[in-house]
């Protein structure tokens, strides 16, 4: 087996601190530990390649998987039931209902396991979706070691920094450990790492140094880099291989390649045609925009509140003030069928086009579909401003001095579609039933 070092690049400083935390096998560790950073900062890979490398007793969960309590408990039961057993040999099933469940179960499984006396591992990938489950799943974890008197720790791994996990009555604190992004350097000995056999190690590397040139500025995800680096390498190649250059015949190689990479730009991120369509492309030398299946619309990005806000405005110009009580309160009292919003009358509302509305009502929305409290502070404002700037919202003016300015929303339903997408929250379904 490789060595750790030669395994896990560019993660000296937190595979120290982690090695620190573990100890030994038979000696109690922190109860929680809280490790956030960057989608492609290496979270998950290192805790993987570490627990599996030290031969820790260990279970892994993604929580987008297990959507649900109950079956992330009995998904973590039943891989430590299987840890000195394969899959075959565990004909039962271990079911749980409730997390009390859980304490005992687990208890019973670690002793049946023979690691009662060892330090057992739960790693729970993608923790952020821990929130949107049992309000006391996150707090039970983070005391486990506690609440089942066993030698136990678990691992959060998580894109979002730990205050926006805290509940709001108090819990026990897990060790925070941050995984800051790969610096151009780091993805430079990552990538050049993978290097096919048949060429060496300087040639590729020379590869890596100008994709890094052209992506480096709008492209940091080490996964899509990868990707890309795959992609391309093939291309970069052709001279080579049809006897027209030499490996060292850098400008040749580039000239060949900076048309191919100009290309790649358009799909960073997107993955909307496979790796044969781009291969297709590549030899019929085809435009971007003929091949379909490749986006036409301009990607914006936003920060996360301006997409709610940009959701409320639109919300707000295409639906009357007067349906506002029955569809953002949730106790807004019985109402006459009369007052109901018929479905031509809805459908005329888009024809007719966005209607101006004041500030207040789009707070008011603003406030009823975000999960979390959100207070009216200068960032919020500073970010409709914003929204104002890049016309996604149109300042209207005044109609009087007592009311305060008024937007109107000059995106599309798609546009606002393609925004909700990218939050979870149950407005999304609203965006596409009601409007």
């Amino acid at each position: 087996m490789l060595p750790l070092e030669n395994m896990v690049l560019c993660r000296e400083s937190q595979v120290s601190s982690l090695l620190a935390l573990f100890g030994e096998r038979h000696h109690f560790s922190f109860p929680s530990i809280f490790i956030y950073g960057h989608t492609a900062s290496g979270k998950t890979y290192v805790m993987e390649t570490l627990l599996k490398t030290s031969e820790l007793p260990h279970v892994i969960v993604n929580c987008v998987e297990c959507f649900s309590s109950r079956i992330l408990l009995e998904h973590i039961l039943n891989q430590l039931n299987r840890l000195s057993s394969s899959e075959d040999e565990c004909a039962s099933y271990i079911t749980c209902d409730s997390f009390n469940d859980f304490v005992r179960l687990f208890k019973k499984v670690t002793q049946d396991q023979g690691v009662d006396d060892q330090t057992v591992y739960i790693v729970l990938d993608k923790a952020e979706y821990l929130r949107e489950m049992e309000a006391n799943l996150l707090p039970a974890f983070l005391r486990l070691q506690e609440l089942t008197d066993r030698n136990v720790t678990v691992i959060f791994l998580s894109q979002i920094v730990w205050e926006k996990f805290r509940p709001n009555t108090g819990c026990f604190e897990p060790f925070i450990l941050y995984f800051p992004d790969y610096s151009i350097g780091h993805l430079q000995k990552i990538l050049s790492h993978d290097h096919p056999p048949e060429y060496s190690a300087d040639f590729y590397a020379a590869y890596i140094n100008i994709l890094l040139g052209v992506f480096y500025t709008v492209c940091r995800d080490l996964k899509e880099l990868r990707h890309l680096a795959a992609l391309n390498f093939s291309k970069y190649c052709e001279p080579v291989v049809k006897g027209e250059a030499n490996e060292r015949d850098t400008r040749k190689l580039w000239r060949n390649i900076e048309p191919h990479l100009k290309k790649a730009m358009h799909t960073v991120y997107l993955r909307e045609i496979s790796s044969s369509q781009w291969e297709k492309l590549q030899q019929d030398d085809t435009e971007m925009g003929q091949l379909k299946g490749l986006s036409a619309h301009a990607h914006v990005e936003l920060p996360y509140y301006s997409k709610f806000i940009l959701i409320a405005a639109y919300l707000a110009s295409y639906n009357p003030t007067r349906t506002d009580k029955r569809f953002f309160l949730k106790h807004h009292g019985k109402m006459k069928k009369a007052s109901f919003m018929k479905k031509h009358e809805k459908t005329s509302n888009h024809l007719l086009g966005p209607k101006p509305f004041p500030l207040d009502r789009l707070l008011a929305i603003l406030y009823s579909i975000v999960d979390s409290r959100v207070a009216p502070t200068a960032n919020i404002f500073s970010q409709i401003t914003s929204l104002v700037t890049l016309q996604l919202l149109t300042l209207v003016g005044h109609d009087d001095q007592l009311d305060g300015p008024k937007y109107k929303c000059t995106v599309s339903l798609d546009f606002v579609r393609a925004i909700a997408r990218t939050v979870n929250f149950d407005i999304i379904k609203y965006l596409y039933d009601f409007l």
